[in-house]
């Protein structure tokens, strides 16, 4: 049977913590993979905010949600040109604290130029207003790519930054498969 891929666990872990009618975050669109998820998991009465830096992944995402068998039954959807590091300032004052997930999947927009990566400068300070953004119990995932160029130090630095939260803030987990080093890892964060 095998165990559940990083981005299947992360998935799981939302599920656990956010539903129907809740606000949830996707920090990364990409390709749409977790916008869909989210505004599937949080249904018509919740709201999703996705953000992205380039063009082609808000418009792949907002085709996924199009293209979705279940696009009648999803929640609304806010796509934002945005780095995710502009989190707190963007998303509205009335939601913050009581955002129930936050979902980051770092690296590259597969199918793009590859040198164009989330980097610790700016990723950091986005998981940092994630956190702020979450309600008490609400979770933060960060699926990470050591296996590419510079994605070993992201990956370094947000396993530091996930270390040293200290216990009475936040609840921290990595999942990762520890005979391939360089695969796909994933750390979650709930909120105290």
């Amino acid at each position: 049977m095998g165990f559940l891929s990083v981005l299947s666990m992360a998935h799981r872990w939302v599920t656990e913590r956010a539903g129907s009618g809740d606000t949830v975050i996707d920090a990364t669109a990409g390709n749409g993979v977790d916008t869909l998820f989210l505004a599937q998991t949080v249904g018509r009465g919740g709201a999703v905010f996705a953000f992205d830096v380039q063009e082609a992944a808000l418009e792949r995402t907002k085709r996924r949600l199009a293209d979705s068998a279940a696009a009648e039954s999803l929640a609304p959807v806010t796509l934002l040109r945005a780095g995710h590091e502009r989190m707190s300032e963007l998303i509205p004052a009335s939601l913050h604290g009581y955002v129930r997930a936050v979902m980051f999947n770092l690296g590259y927009l597969p199918g793009t130029d590859e040198t164009l990566i989330t980097v610790p400068e700016t990723t950091l300070p986005a998981l940092e207003a994630a956190l702020g953004l979450l309600a008490p119990g609400g979770v933060l995932t960060a699926v990470l790519y050591p296996g590419h160029a510079g994605g070993d130090t992201e990956a370094a630095a947000v396993e530091r930054w996930a270390s040293a939260l200290p216990g009475s803030r936040a609840q921290t987990v990595v999942y990762r498969f520890s005979q391939k080093r360089s695969a796909p890892f994933v750390i979650a964060v709930e909120k105290r």
